[in-house]
């Protein structure tokens, strides 16, 4: 049975627009990534998931080990519903969120840190803690435990160097993110360190450095692209280079100062090789590989096999290469391109009309033969990224030896929206 007729079996009944995961194929990608990272432990990325039973469900695959958040309030609600060890990723300045983390940590033995990357992030923590230990911890120690945000971004001096086919405003990397954090050098951390330590309650204890896969933001679709292309390879390895040495500098200099670094982390799906080569981390992130979403298969040497996507039911014909579903608009953060466009998956060979792509009432797929698909029939669809197909669905439809055998709510399903 092929794989169109294997959902469409397996979904007959449900309404759609519905959203399913295949479990064979997320478990089997689970277990790629596993051994991709070549021993060193995988924090998975909450957001690559959006779903409680998923987490789970991963956590359980040896290898994984931990959650990446993306605020305090999330990281509060996972430890709730049983999720320990979360890192989140990025600064939080919610009072009220950060407040929820606390009594967490302080009440039920959460293990949750935070991130920070700037003195007032840093002071406000401080605040925060001070206030719980006085309000909940009756005086009593209490430790919020920190990690430093690395800027992975700052490649000025690399965009020095030209790429063949670019414009004149153009460089290598990306150019319109120049900073990510605003630790960009060694004292620059040794400074935010300081600061930590002066400071009851807060305790240095790791630091992540998320890199950016370092792609040229158009689309190679035109010669001066294809040539772009060719050069782009030979001067990632430098820019990897400068940035595993950036990170060591700064990891030695926190440790040479006597801080315990007791978690050095970062990467993602598309570098776990190249992270876990770098002796000084301890760990890895990673989660969009888990779904395999649209935007892997852009990949060289992709490993991961599609396990998640949605359905959306055909309602017109009009014309013998058109095929019209309903709705579907379902397009990925970031830069507004094509890109972010889902994806025709199955039946196979089918593409997103041009100037029309993916719409909100309807989306037309061109095939250049028509399957024998009928009014009322699913169409099967890719989002480009991982996670952010659940901010569209309640529910995952879990599928397992082509059977639906479980509805998972998304965070959505259960009133969670984080960001």
């Amino acid at each position: 049975m092929g794989e169109y007729a294997r959902y469409r079996r397996a979904l007959a009944g449900y309404r759609m627009p519905c959203a399913f995961v295949d479990l064979d194929r997320f478990d089997a990608n689970a277990e790629s990534m596993a051994r991709r990272a070549g021993g060193r432990p995988i924090r998975v990325v909450s957001g690559s998931l959006r779903c409680v039973n998923l987490l789970e469900r991963v956590l359980e695959v040896p290898g994984f080990q931990g959650v990446l958040a993306g605020s305090a309030g999330e990281a509060a609600y996972l430890h709730y519903m049983g999720i320990d060890d979360i890192l989140v990723a990025y600064p939080s300045v919610e009072r009220n969120d950060l407040e929820v983390v606390c009594r967490r940590i302080l009440k039920n033995g959460a293990t949750i840190r935070l991130t920070v990357d700037d003195p007032e992030q840093v002071l406000l923590l401080g605040q925060v803690a001070a206030s719980v230990r006085v309000d909940l911890a009756g005086g009593e120690d209490f430790e919020l435990q920190l990690l430093l945000d690395l800027d992975m971004l700052d490649l000025r001096h690399a965009w020095r160097q030209r790429v063949p086919g670019m414009g004149p405003g153009e460089r290598f990397g990306t150019s319109s993110v120049p900073h990510r954090t605003a630790i960009h050098t060694v004292e620059d951390a040794l400074d935010v360190a300081d600061m930590i330590a002066e400071l009851d309650g807060l305790r240095l204890v790791g630091v992540i450095g998320y890199a950016a896969s370092f792609a040229i933001e158009r689309p190679s679709e035109t010669v001066s692209g294809r040539l772009r292309e060719r050069f782009t390879e030979p001067l990632r390895l430098p820019l990897r280079e400068e940035l595993r040495s950036r990170r060591e500098k700064i990891v030695a200099s926190l440790r040479a100062e006597g801080v315990d670094l007791q978690i050095v982390t970062g990467g993602s799906t598309v570098t776990l090789e190249k992270t876990r080569e770098d002796t000084v981390m301890t760990e890895v992130c990673a989660g969009s590989g888990l779904f395999a979403p649209a935007r892997l298969d852009e990949i060289p040497g992709a490993v991961y096999h599609p396990a998640a996507g949605y359905a959306l039911p055909v309602i017109r014909r009009p014309s013998a290469n058109l095929l019209t579903c309903a709705g579907g608009g379902y397009l990925a953060s970031g830069v507004a391109d094509g890109a972010a466009l889902p994806k025709p998956w199955l039946p196979q060979g089918g593409r997103l009309v041009p100037m029309i792509g993916a719409g909100g009432s309807a989306t037309p797929v061109e095939y250049e033969e028509l399957p024998r698909v009928g009014i009322g029939d699913p169409l099967f669809f890719r989002h480009a990224r991982a996670g952010e197909l659940c901010e569209h669905f309640d529910a995952l439809a879990l599928i397992r030896d082509g059977e639906v055998v479980e509805l998972a709510p998304t965070y959505r399903g259960a009133g969670q929206r984080w960001v």
